[in-house]
């Protein structure tokens, strides 16, 4: 994977705009990569069901197009559960992290 930016990492790090942030179907309400990693770790398999099914990928699309992290997107197109999904954004998290300093 290339190596990111830190200002590239600072901006996938950050809070989106407030007309593109993740709603949740059960009232949630994610601002953040940050967001999204706490709350793939907290929700029920069903919310994720919702969210990822065979005729749609949510998060994969709200990292891709809001977020703007192809990276991750392509890890969270690839993962097959709620679990395997908050991985990849805590690895995600982590390398962010370093590329900050």
């Amino acid at each position: 994977m290339p190596r990111i930016l830190k200002q590239d990492a600072r901006k996938m790090f950050g809070n989106v705009p407030d007309e593109y942030v993740f709603r949740c179907c059960d009232g949630r309400i994610l601002t953040n990569m940050l967001e999204l990693g706490v709350a793939l770790g907290s929700m029920s398999d069903e919310i994720f069901a919702f969210h990822v099914n065979q005729g749609k990928n949510d998060f994969t699309n709200w990292v891709r197009d809001i977020i703007r992290d192809d990276g991750l997107a392509g890890d969270l197109l690839k993962a097959t559960s709620r679990k395997q999904a908050a991985n990849r954004v805590a690895e995600r998290l982590a390398i962010l992290k370093k590329a900050l300093g």
